[in-house]
């Protein structure tokens, strides 16, 4: 009996390395995040970038409202300048978890938007051999599906050491 409940609580080794594991798997998932946020916000002050994302954001009913105010260029620079403070608050972590916690959150609905183009742009999905499969504009986008999820869970791990710090009254 003794053999079979100690078999079932780790060792002080394996809960250590787990911990670890945890450690730099939110490391790698949160400075990851805020690599590729940085590198798509600095992207976005080429010309190249900014006609890109053009048709995402024409079609879109939250963001068409841009080109009304701003010229292609322009919007594209408003939003990567948006991207990078969003890199910047997330990678802040270790010195403030709140403004990370921001800065996730802030990705959070930054991503949720980019995956509203999916139902707004032409040309998102195509029909191939009988399925349903992302076009070009839609392969691009795919990926902010993991992203969200690498957001919702810098969000979380930073707002339970945010907590952690300064305990609700």
């Amino acid at each position: 009996m003794h053999a079979s409940v100690s078999r079932s609580y780790p060792s002080s080794h394996a809960s250590d390395a787990a911990a670890i594991l945890r450690l730099t798997a939110t490391a790698v998932l949160r400075y990851g995040l805020v690599v590729i946020i940085a590198w798509f916000g600095a992207f976005k002050f080429t010309p190249t970038e900014a006609h890109a994302i053009q048709p995402l954001l024409a079609n879109s009913p939250l963001l068409r409202w841009l080109y009304r105010v701003l010229d292609t260029g322009g919007a594209s620079r408003v939003i990567g300048i948006v991207e990078l403070v969003i890199a910047g608050l997330i990678a802040s972590r270790a010195w403030s978890p709140r403004l990370s916690a921001a800065g996730s959150l802030a990705a959070v609905g930054m991503f949720i938007t980019t995956l509203s183009f999916l139902a707004t742009t032409p040309g998102a999905w195509a029909h191939v051999d009988g399925f349903v499969v992302p076009g070009e504009a839609g392969a691009f986008l795919i990926k902010d599906l993991f992203l969200l999820g690498a957001a919702l869970w810098t969000a979380s791990e930073a707002l339970e050491a945010a907590l952690r710090e300064s305990p609700p009254r």
